[in-house]
């Protein structure tokens, strides 16, 4: 028979290894793009384009996925909002404006609404299933 750790011992395991990816997500689809891109009119976008913010979305729509299998909804939760919040104030802290710390605030409610509810998800297609007891 094999033998499971106890969720006291994975939660914040895979709280740490889930915050890394996330970190590591972030620094791979949005932390080497820092200019912003000023059209002709005058007008600037940027500094990330769609493509990147949809590639980071569903990278970490994998590893909610793996979190939720793997462990539970909170480590799930918890993992990716602190990656990502984690990432954005680092990312942002820069600006002189000193607006980032608004700008996280923001990244923090916003991914731990929609990771909150990307997980429930997650559990009811896979009928709750996969989740470490203990």
């Amino acid at each position: 028979m094999r033998r499971r750790l106890p969720t006291s011992v994975t939660a914040p395991l895979g709280t740490l290894l889930l915050t890394g990816v996330t970190l590591a997500a972030w620094a791979a689809w949005l932390g080497w793009d820092q200019h912003r891109d000023v059209h002709p009119d005058g007008s600037e976008t940027g500094p990330y384009a769609a493509w990147q913010v949809v590639g980071l979305v569903l990278t970490l729509l994998v590893a909610a996925y793996a979190a939720v299998s793997l462990c539970n909804r909170t480590v799930c939760v918890l993992g990716i909002t602190a990656g990502l919040t984690a990432a954005a104030f680092w990312d942002w802290s820069d600006d002189s404006s000193g607006l980032y710390a608004l700008g996280a605030t923001m990244v923090a409610l916003g991914s731990l609404t929609a990771t909150t509810a990307v997980a429930f998800v997650i559990t009811a297609v896979r009928g709750g299933r996969g989740r470490v007891r203990g």
